[in-house]
């Protein structure tokens, strides 16, 4: 089996043209599996979850011992191992898992150190903000430190995940004073209630939603790196949708029109249904499934087995699912092949 990074290499070592790299991707994609199968490297075999062990377990004694000099020992130690161990695990062996645990632990370390120096700093280097201007003000440092952090890693070796906490640091920039605006007017107006959020966590999310297309829409064969990148966001996007959607519909709240509740989040589970089947992703079908089970089961509980609402529920929606799944690519290719040609370009390839 041969990686993408060594086909990379090949590539750099002029061993292929940048030609012959791109039509042999097309051709071993189109020999293993269609798109529609909606593949992301995770796992290239069981060295990578034995790799992925062994790199916390060091890290984290790593940083325990650096800890007894001080927390901003740790953090550093944790950043500079993160990216040394990368150098290898990630830019020359191209292990996938092991990967994504060095990006998470070298933001991790990189977050903290900002928390840590606003910990002891904030008495003397915030004399002249209050206290809670002086959180919004580390908070977006921090913020900004991570998207730094992830932008130089993501440059350097190129991990997927890396764009989605790129992406989530800058929606915080511009989100969090906005926020804060949003919650000190609440609070004047209303000062005994708390300001729901769920608002701008649903704005960030079709944010983050519309960038994932933006990555699927320029690798519509979903034969390179992109795609990955793309998956990411979608996982990412995908509950904040769901969960503010629903949460402003107030699905978990008590109300007396049961029936009327469960036909809105069937409803928009149907809807959703037809956007993943669209657009190729399943991520928002796995969000909402928490909703659909609970609005179901409601409806049953309501009427003659409520001892078994949920597991008759599960029935329903299990078996609805396996059926999609089964016929995923059918349906798909019925539906999108009836969307205008300048719609089926900005999709993902039949």
């Amino acid at each position: 089996m041969y990686s993408d990074g060594e086909v990379d290499a090949a590539v750099a070592a002029g061993v292929l043209s940048a030609q012959n790299a791109a039509a042999f991707r097309a051709f071993v994609a189109q020999q293993r599996t269609s798109p529609d199968e909606e593949q992301f490297r995770l796992l290239s075999g069981f060295n990578d979850i034995f790799v992925s062990i062994a790199i916390a377990v060091f890290l984290l004694a790593a940083c325990w011992l650096a800890g007894k000099i001080s927390g901003f020992a740790a953090c550093a130690v944790g950043v500079v191992a993160s990216w040394l161990l990368a150098e290898y695990f990630t830019r020359r062996r191209r292990l996938a898992l092991p990967s994504i645990v060095l990006a998470i632990s070298y933001g991790i370390g990189a977050s903290n150190i900002l928390l840590l120096w606003f910990r002891y700093h904030m008495p003397t280097g915030f004399a002249l903000f209050n206290e809670a201007d002086s959180v919004l003000v580390v908070f977006l440092g921090m913020f900004v430190l991570i998207f730094v952090a992830y932008y130089l890693h993501w440059r350097r070796f190129q991990v997927p995940i890396t764009v989605t906490f790129c992406v989530l640091a800058a929606l915080a920039v511009a989100f969090v004073p906005f926020g804060y605006a949003y919650y000190t007017i609440y609070r004047y107006f209303d000062p005994g209630t708390l300001p729901d959020l769920k608002p701008l966590v649903l704005a960030a999310g079709l944010i983050l939603f519309g960038v994932a297309m933006w990555w699927d829409i320029s690798d519509r064969q979903r034969i390179t790196r992109r795609t990955d990148v793309a998956f990411w966001l979608h996982l990412c996007a995908a509950p904040m949708i769901v969960h503010s959607l629903f949460g402003m519909l107030g699905v978990f709240s008590p109300s007396h029109d049961a029936f009327g509740k469960a036909a809105v989040v069937v409803g928009l589970y149907v809807l959703m249904a037809l956007a993943a089947l669209m657009i190729d992703r399943r991520a928002l079908l796995t969000a909402a499934l928490a909703y659909v089970l609970y609005a179901i089961s409601g409806i049953i509980r309501l009427g003659t087995a409520p001892d078994v609402s949920l597991a008759l529920a599960g029935l329903v929606i299990g078996g609805a699912l396996l059926m999609l799944s089964a016929g995923w690519h059918s349906t798909r290719k019925l539906l999108v092949g009836r969307l205008p040609a300048r719609v089926q370009h900005y999709l993902p390839a039949i």
